[in-house]
């Protein structure tokens, strides 16, 4: 073999041992700030859910289920916005929407998607998740995504199989493409979807 073939290798070998070097350290530098972020985005899932659910259930015993769907169709972007603080966008989505405006992306949706899976192998909807430092547009971005399981209340009285008439004409009216409803305690109804730029 000619020398300068030999340097050729030799050049060739040490970019890609260096491309190696690069990335492992690149994974290494984000699984840090992955770990502080996905702890922070829980926090925030969490802090969703509770308000929600105390919005839904103190309406849902003051007037009942007609009351919970305005409350929902109110509080649920009030809140979002509230938590929506330090760069991170904070919304609900599903593959059975109630609003159309909360329509899953590709990485949203094969989410979802993957959900669906691990549920049907048996994993615990309460504990399905994922953390993922992503390419969006451009720019570094964490992404994270919480399943939210249908509970039996107070879920099932706007989202299960056996809707009452005058929960029906709400829907029908707040909700016109509803596709939200034949959902059974314990199913997947959606997700919360968080994401943060990174500097």
């Amino acid at each position: 073999m000619r020398t300068g073939n030999i340097k050729v290798l030799i050049t060739l070998a040490a970019s890609a041992a260096l491309t190696l070097s690069l990335s492992a350290n690149a994974m290494a530098e984000d699984a840090a700030p992955a770990d502080a972020l996905t702890a922070q985005a829980r926090d925030i899932a969490a802090k969703f859910a509770g308000k929600l659910k105390g919005e839904l259930m103190g309406a849902m015993k003051a007037d009942g289920p007609v009351k919970s769907i305005e409350a929902c169709n109110v509080a649920a972007p009030a809140i979002a916005g509230e938590v929506s603080t330090d760069g991170w966008t904070v919304k609900r989505t599903s593959l059975k929407l109630r609003n159309a405006k909360a329509a899953p992306d590709k990485w949203e949706r094969q989410t979802l998607e993957q959900f669906e899976v691990d549920k049907a192998n048996g994993a615990d909807v309460t504990k399905l998740e994922r953390a993922e430092i992503v390419d969006a547009g451009g720019v570094r971005t964490f992404r994270y995504m919480k399943a939210i399981p249908t509970a039996a209340e107070p879920c099932l009285a706007c989202h299960g199989g056996s809707i009452a008439e005058p929960v029906k004409a709400k829907l029908a009216l707040l909700y016109p493409q509803d596709q939200a409803t034949g959902f059974k305690a314990g199913d997947i109804r959606g997700a919360f979807t968080l994401s943060k730029p990174l500097k």
